[in-house]
């Protein structure tokens, strides 16, 4: 998985494989699935990051944790 934040066009893309995109669904508030040719998700976009408090261009920090699932 790769993040990566493009601050001069202000969007920020979660790729969560290196698979190139044949699909694309734009939902509401400005975010954009990327499906592979079999529908599993390749990328998520967020346009206009700063704008929705997702990202504070003055301060990123990011953060990752594995979750662990609960046992069924």
């Amino acid at each position: 998985m790769k993040i990566k934040y493009d601050q001069e066009a202000d969007v920020l893309i979660i790729i969560l494989k290196d698979e190139p995109p044949q699909d694309a669904i734009e939902e509401p508030g400005g975010i954009i699935v990327s499906y592979t040719q079999d529908g599993k998700p390749v990328s998520v976009e967020f346009l206009n990051a700063s704008l929705h408090g997702i990202v504070n261009k003055d301060e990123i920090d990011v953060f990752l944790q594995t979750l662990k699932s609960a046992a069924l």
